[in-house]
């Protein structure tokens, strides 16, 4: 499990199709805190540890990634240089900072828009009429592995909705988010609350 709180920004160093695609993540952990079969969410996907080395904070990790997971993920976040929100699974006692996040994809997501409000920038994002009835206005969403807090949602006639966030500029910098602009995709994973009660819902329907 996780919070959705990134405590890194890694880069893909290497990636590789031998099966599965394997990925080498250069990140600023230090390695001997990385246990072999540990979980790591990588932009909100929960990865596995397969190797690690490096120093303290010039360290690295290897995740084989299935085909089922790069169908179901952003384009281009398996790429040789891209970056990556990462999150080390949360222990008991930890903070929860964020939220229950669970490291598993359910859409991706279409940015419509980008734009600077005073020094935070304001996001607004297309989601899939399957996800919509799970968002809702001062909910919680995790986006490409990142707790935020839904500001406004403006439903859409096509069943699909268009959800607005608010990043601060620490959340900016300490995250992939800062750079994101119109026609930019991605990962969503929907509140686990909010799915539980959707079904609930429909039960009693």
């Amino acid at each position: 499990m996780f919070t959705g709180i990134v405590t890194a920004v890694g880069t893909i160093r290497e990636a590789s199709q031998k099966g599965d695609l394997r990925a080498v993540i250069a990140c600023p952990y230090d390695p001997a805190k990385m246990a072999i079969g540990a979980s790591i969410a990588c932009s909100g996907v929960c990865l596995t540890v397969v190797e690690r080395g490096g120093t303290p904070g010039d360290a690295w990790f290897a995740v084989d990634i299935s085909g089922e997971t790069v169908s179901r993920t952003m384009p281009g976040m398996w790429a040789q240089g891209a970056r990556l929100n990462l999150e080390q699974a949360m222990k008991l006692g930890d903070e929860l900072g964020g939220h229950i996040v669970t490291g598993h994809v359910d859409g991706i997501g279409q940015v419509v828009s980008a734009s600077a409000v005073g020094d935070s920038t304001r996001i607004v994002i297309a989601a899939a009429a399957e996800l919509a009835p799970y968002i809702a206005a001062k909910g919680s969403i995790t986006v490409s592995g990142v707790s935020l807090t839904v500001n406004e949602v403006a439903d859409q006639a096509d069943g699909t909705c268009h959800f607005t966030l608010n990043i601060i500029p620490h959340t900016a910098e300490v995250t992939t988010l800062g750079t994101l602009k119109g026609g930019d995709s991605v990962n969503l994973e929907i509140d686990v609350l909010a799915r539980y009660l959707k079904r609930m819902q429909s039960l009693r329907g």
